[in-house]
């Protein structure tokens, strides 16, 4: 026979779960100092700056 849970219980228990897990998520994404996301912003925009400097002119063929 199979064990007896409580699904009142259980069901808590997996809401808590599912909060943990998103608020990682969030601690990941949102949980920056303002100089990390300025590092990140200034890679993107060289990044970017790179990439057009590469692009063809459709004029130019």
């Amino acid at each position: 026979m199979g064990e007896i849970i409580n699904l009142r219980q259980a069901r808590k228990e997996r809401d808590r779960r599912e909060k943990e897990r998103k608020a990682a998520e969030n601690r990941a994404a949102f949980g920056r100092t303002k100089a990390e996301k300025r590092g990140t912003e200034a890679g993107k925009k060289l990044e970017d700056s790179k990439l057009d400097g590469h692009k063809r002119d459709p004029g130019e063929d």
